[in-house]
């Protein structure tokens, strides 16, 4: 038998191992695998699941805009990010509460070594978030109604709040050596975030608001992609950085006080500093001017496309939509009588994107004669509130007559809005801002509103029992006296055969 002498001593091959990356991506493995298996982190990752989708299928009512879906699948990804830094920070501090703290200077890794472990296990975290968020985006893509574009930078906010989480979480715990620290720490992110994320969104608001992970609109009306003017690149830049700087700062208080380290923490807070300079600053002048034009002439940037009778012009990400628009007013008007079912319309979207998606400016009724304004939204309530639109032009010649309106005409424009649907009830409630079926209610539109009142309803729902097929050749036949200035609501229900309201028209 014969030995063989090993020529590296045991110290030497000790202090290898100890400086070996191999190791501290096998740590890193085992650690990650435990955090996504940790139960606060599995519950979270469930309910964000549960989240998309409950939320998606009513996203823009099956008709959603990319530019907004982008900026919706950020509020998702803070509920695993809660959980990861508190499972993050308790599973560096695992070592404390089971007291082996001691044995760390006998073991293959350097402690610095093992909180750039602990880092890098957030990672397949912040991986599986990327992919819930590109699944849900790739659903609203997959909508047959969708439109515009989305935002790379909006897209990695999700992952990068989670990845900034687990990241602050491991500093925290190399900072405060305290199970406490993380709980108190979400409570203030939590006061921080509604102070900061309800800030002005003015010129003295702006900077202070992009601080904080995730950063909504107050608009609820969908603006054409590159007038929305917020610094998506930045912010995503600005979140990386902080991310980065948190986890490398964790590692130089850990004792990791190497040239690298040093080298690459500077490389952090610079980026950070960068895209937090970058975020703070105005909406390009080219933007401002681009909303300008958008909202007062949009005749300058529309396209247009002629579709039966009408012509429709649109924002050109939305010109798709021209044949589901044409389908809703070539049904109004097919019932219309007199010159009206012959009359050509301009249906025109309109927006206000002047104040960007922090404003909320409603519409002005056009003046023009038979010019029709449909808005960027689609689906749900918004295709009775086009269809009234619609009937309104055509009753009375143009969107701004309706304001001075108060009489029996709105039981026409009402039926032709409504009738010819399958369920012109269930419609009729959509399109009232209380959801209301009876009494009086304001009738929503693109522009501003009309009124209807507790008689007009009770016709209106008269005529939709007697049924369109009944009602059509009385309406075509009476046209010119159904459409008359000052007809009573009375005398509109005799002319269609239904039973009269007993009080008079009076609008609030």
């Amino acid at each position: 038998m014969s030995a063989v002498l090993v020529s590296t001593p045991l110290s030497a091959r000790a202090e290898g191992q100890r400086h070996s990356w191999a190791a501290v991506l096998q740590l890193a493995r085992f650690e990650a695998r435990k955090l996504l298996l940790r139960g606060p982190v599995l519950a979270m990752f469930a309910l964000y699941v549960g989240w998309i989708v409950w939320r998606m299928p009513s996203n823009g009512n099956g008709f959603p805009a990319l530019q907004d879906v982008d900026r919706a699948t950020q509020t998702g990804p803070l509920l695993p990010a809660l959980a990861v830094l508190l499972c993050a920070n308790q599973a560096v501090l695992r070592s404390l509460r089971q007291d082996t703290d001691r044995h760390f200077g006998v073991l293959v890794l350097e402690p610095w070594r093992r909180t750039v472990a602990h880092a890098l296990s957030v990672v397949p975290v912040a991986a599986l978030t990327a992919l819930l968020v590109a699944a849900q985006f790739t659903w609203a893509v997959l909508e047959p109604g969708s439109v515009g574009h989305g935002s790379v930078g909006e897209l990695l906010v999700g992952p990068l709040t989670v990845l900034l989480a687990g990241a602050v979480g491991v500093l925290l715990a190399r900072v405060v050596r305290s199970p406490f620290a993380a709980p108190m720490l979400l409570v203030l992110a939590f006061f921080s975030t509604v102070f900061l994320g309800t800030a002005s969104t003015g010129d003295d608001g702006s900077a202070t608001r992009w601080l904080v992970p995730v950063v909504g609109g107050s608009s609820s009306v969908s603006l054409p992609s590159d007038l929305l003017g917020r610094p998506a690149a930045w912010h995503a830049l600005y979140l990386l950085g902080l991310a980065l700087t948190a986890a490398l700062a964790a590692v130089l208080v850990n004792g990791g006080r190497t040239k690298t380290v040093a080298a690459l923490l500077v490389v952090a807070v610079g980026a950070g500093t960068w895209g937090a300079v970058g975020q703070a600053g105005k909406v390009p002048k080219a933007t401002v001017t681009a909303r300008e034009v958008a909202s007062v002439t949009p005749e300058k940037v529309q396209s247009c496309e002629r579709h039966g009778r009408a012509t429709y012009c649109a924002y050109p990400e939305w010109m798709p939509r021209a044949t589901t628009w044409a389908n809703v007013t070539d049904h109004v008007q097919s019932l219309t009588g007199g010159t009206a079912a012959r009359e050509h319309l301009l249906v025109r979207q309109r927006v206000d994107a002047r104040y960007g998606v922090d404003g909320d400016s409603a519409i002005q009724p056009s003046p023009v004669p038979y010019q029709v304004t449909v808005g960027t939204g689609w689906g749900g309530p918004r295709v009775p509130e086009f269809a009234a639109a619609v009937s309104s032009v055509l009753v009375l010649r143009s969107e701004k007559a309706a304001e001075q309106m108060c009489d029996g005409r709105m039981v026409t424009i009402m039926w032709l809005a409504l009738s010819w649907q399958s369920d012109p009830v269930a419609e009729l409630s959509r399109v009232r801002l209380d959801d209301s079926v009876t009494g009086s209610a304001l009738v929503l539109s693109p522009t501003d509103p009309m009124s209807m009142t507790a008689g007009q309803t009770a016709v209106v729902r008269e005529l939709f029992t007697a049924g369109s097929t009944s009602v059509a050749p009385k309406v075509k036949a009476h046209w010119a006296e159904l459409t008359a200035p000052k007809v009573t609501t009375a005398r509109v229900a005799d002319l269609l055969g239904v039973k009269a309201p007993a009080e008079a028209d009076k609008c609030d």
